[in-house]
């Protein structure tokens, strides 16, 4: 490492020694404003005006030192104590921060999360309400923050993985705006204690296999919340622990490096050599950060004297980052002590500022309406009717509310009109106009964007048919997905296709044979058995404008994939209030093979925990090469589960394959009846058809609604016309007992109002509540098979 004179010997080579200066000082006023939001931002929790707040301070000089490698093009993956990065990097400013620790609604204040996110998780736009990609290659980006630890990891992988595809893929050439020759880097920032997760490491396994231009800070302030790191790492250090990481000639792996987090010109020289190392040549680095410091402990929940030694707290206190920066200010001569005071008083005046300007902002509105809803209590009381007394109260107690919240409000308005009978009089029926407006209003702050619109959203793609020639090839289904992909990868350059087994023999079921020959390696490629960070290679390549199918081999392996689904992606477009997209389509296949480990229908635990992506259940890989079809066209991630007992069925093959589209949340009736409807969906629809047979011959006339998919759930309650006819309803599948069976109930019964329809209950067939048993009659006694429908049925129609 240079000598800090050293330092400034070399960067005054380009730079005039006043220049450097100048930069210098500009750095450590950020430090000094950054600190200063921090000590406000803690004050401001403790006072009652935000409800929870975790912060950066100690970590200000090295986010400082990086941000000033971090290029436009580049993605930053990170968490929650990146504050200073955002503000080096102008993706955050003081006033934005405080807005979002407010939790204020307004997504022009907060353009992060619009209140819905805790302080600190930062995001940036990737694509506009008319569905085109925004210039990413010429802005600073990031992903958007999500709190649960090392969650952020395998998401980074796939944005560093994109540059290598862009860098190396001549189809991805025409796409400037998306990518500059892939020169892009991904930081990725994770607390030292976070490295335990497994996320971590499957991240990092796959990066230095993969030799993409991930670069990894890892802040180590010597605790994981209260647990010292001794109890959280291996040797008690994560750079000593991956030592079998570090690449050497011929091999591939990781660049280490080690440094202080206090040290600022160590900061600078030793980021500047990784980062440009990992921009070349798409070597993966980390940078191991030690000797961080948090002066206020780990978050505004508790307090670290209760178990740090007084040693330990004295010695954060000696090497606080900011602290030293000052004392290399004065030891080199930069600034003397009276500018470096004039610069800390500045940033105490600019953080103030921004606070005060952001809580302005914040409850001017609110202001707004308590003054809207003492006027109209006002008018009661000169009406003289009703409970007079309480609607004095609760004037009162909302007009000296200081810091009032929407909800109280809302709670006012509804207790008097509670209080009060329908049409009592004038003013109460103002009050009642104004709380469903007001609902209503509150509704769109909190409620929306779980889903797309517009032009990103898979519900606005047209339907266009299927079409056959008289003389269509019957092909199995595995063949009708080959010809779709083949065709697909044709024509489409930003769709790529990738997991286990999925490259070299075409995948398990050959949906993908001879295709990577055919359209090369970088299109269709394996991977190791890493189902975690195969979804985050996904997420990260989605989040850069590519078009990623990551398959899951078998549904059964989905939970360990399932958290970053849940987490991230299923949340991503209501946490950004519709600000960052994230269009991964995950492949999979499930339902009725044989054994515990390959013939899972976990329906529930998928549809409970991915609200906010599609789920699409194809009974036959036509249906499902137009879900496809149909996903490609919109911004909105989704999983395809394909049936695999249905690979090997005979299908007609579309003349127009590569354009017809399956509208998804609308159900298909494959069999008109009258005595009642059955609703399913994948491979089970075969099971019934089967048992229809067999009802056929007993003149029962059954309804078959396919459901095509769970999520969304037939949109225009189509569900319901047909129960108005049958007056009797059973709904099928393959999950245990409560699950999507429960989930189709609930939807038909309770949403589309089906109750009022009913001659008889209604009933549920699913599975046993355990997993599949092996071997053919461990299907026929574990899931519903033809005699367990025909024998309901039968009840059904006999009640």
């Amino acid at each position: 490492m240079i000598e800090n004179n050293e330092l400034a010997m070399n960067m005054q080579s380009q730079l005039s020694f006043e220049q450097f200066r100048k930069e210098v000082l500009s750095d450590f006023r950020l430090a000094c404003i950054s600190r200063e939001v921090s000590l406000l931002g803690r004050r401001e929790v403790l006072t009652g005006k935000a409800k929870f707040g975790i912060f950066g301070d100690g970590k200000e000089i090295a986010q400082i030192a990086m941000a000033k490698y971090f290029k436009p093009g580049d993605f930053r993956s990170g968490y929650y104590r990146d504050q200073t990065f955002a503000f080096a990097s102008g993706i955050a400013t003081v006033e934005q921060f405080f807005s979002q620790l407010y939790a204020d609604p307004d997504i022009n204040h907060d353009p992060f999360s619009a209140g819905r996110q805790m302080n600190s998780h930062f995001s940036t736009s990737n694509i506009d309400m008319e569905g085109n990609w925004l210039n990413l290659a010429s802005m600073k980006n990031s992903a958007a923050d999500m709190a649960p630890t090392a969650a952020q990891m395998p998401r980074a992988l796939g944005l560093a993985y994109a540059s290598k595809l862009f860098r190396e893929v001549p189809e991805l050439q025409q796409y400037e705006h998306l990518s500059r020759n892939g020169n892009e880097v991904c930081f990725a920032t994770i607390g030292d204690a976070s490295t335990s997760e497994g996320h971590f490491w499957e991240t990092m396994n796959a990066a230095g296999v993969l030799q993409v231009p991930l670069v990894v800070f890892v802040w180590d302030d010597g605790y994981g919340i209260s647990v010292p790191k001794k109890y959280q790492t291996t040797k008690g250090s994560i750079s000593a622990a991956l030592e079998g990481f570090r690449k050497t000639e011929n091999t591939n792996g990781f660049e280490i490096y080690n440094v202080k987090g206090w040290d600022y010109a160590g900061l600078c020289e030793t980021f500047e050599e990784g980062i440009r190392k990992a921009r070349e040549t798409h070597v993966p680095v980390l940078f191991h950060v030690e000797e961080i410091t948090q002066p206020q402990g780990h978050s505004t929940s508790g307090s670290h004297e209760r178990y740090k030694s007084r040693e330990r707290l004295a010695w954060e206190k000696d090497f606080d980052c900011n602290r030293k920066m000052r004392q290399w200010l004065l030891e080199n001569a930069l600034a003397d002590d009276a500018a470096l005071q004039q610069i800390e008083a500045e940033a105490k005046i600019i953080a103030q500022e921004g606070r005060r300007n952001a809580w302005n902002k914040y409850i001017a509105p609110i202001k707004d309406q308590v003054q809207l809803f003492l006027e109209r209590c006002q008018v009661i009381l000169d009406e003289g009717r009703g409970d007079v007394a309480y609607v004095s109260q609760l004037m009162e107690e909302i007009a000296a509310n200081r810091e009032p919240q929407r909800r109280d409000i809302l709670k006012s308005a509804f207790g008097i009109i509670f209080r009060h009978p329908r049409n009592f009089s004038a003013g109460l029926d103002e009050m009642q106009s104004y709380y469903d407006n007001l609902l209503l209003q509150e509704k769109e702050n909190y409620n929306t964007f779980l889903h797309a619109t517009g032009a990103n959203s898979a519900l606005e793609v047209a339907e266009v048919p299927a079409e056959y020639a008289e003389d269509a090839q019957l092909l199995n289904g595995y063949e009708i997905l080959n010809k779709y992909f083949d065709q697909l990868f044709s024509y489409h350059p930003l769709v790529f296709a990738f997991g286990e087994d999925v490259g070299k023999i075409g995948d398990v079921n050959q949906g993908f044979a001879g295709l990577q020959q055919k359209h090369g390696k970088e299109r269709i490629s394996d991977t190791g058995i890493r189902e975690l960070t195969i979804m985050g290679q996904g997420i990260g390549m989605a989040l850069r404008g590519l078009r990623p199918i990551a398959e899951i081999q078998y549904l059964d392996y989905m939970l360990y994939g399932l958290q970053p689904l849940s987490d991230d992606v299923a949340s991503l477009q209501y946490r950004t209030k519709g600000t960052q997209f994230c269009p991964i389509i995950v492949r999979t296949r499930g339902h009725r093979l044989e054994g515990i480990w390959h013939s899972g229908s976990p329906m529930g635990m998928i549809i409970n925990s991915l609200r906010g992506m599609h789920i699409c259940v194809p009974r036959n890989m036509v249906q499902a090469a137009g879900m496809y079809n149909t996903l490609l066209q919109a911004h909105e991630p989704a999983i395809v589960i394909e049936s695999l007992n249905g690979y090997r069925l005979k299908e007609r093959l579309p003349e127009n394959l590569k354009e017809f589209t399956v509208p998804l949340g609308i159900p298909e009736v494959l069999h008109k009846g009258s005595d009642i409807t059955i609703v399913s969906y994948g491979s089970t629809l075969r099971i019934i058809e089967e048992a229809m047979q067999s009802l056929d011959q007993q003149g029962i006339s059954c309804e078959l609604i396919d459901v095509q998919t769970l999520l969304p759930f037939d949109i225009h309650h189509s569900i319901v016309e047909s129960l108005k006819k049958t007056n009797r309803i059973l709904f099928v599948d393959e999950d245990v007992p409560g699950s999507g069976t429960a989930f189709m109930f609930q939807h038909v019964m309770e949403k589309q109002g089906g109750y009022r329809y009913l001659d008889v209950a209604p009933r549920t067939l699913a599975a046993q509540p355990h997993r599949p048993a092996y071997g053919t009659d461990g299907d026929y006694f574990s899931k519903p098979n033809v005699e367990d429908v025909v024998k309901v049925v039968l009840e059904m129609i006999r009640e």
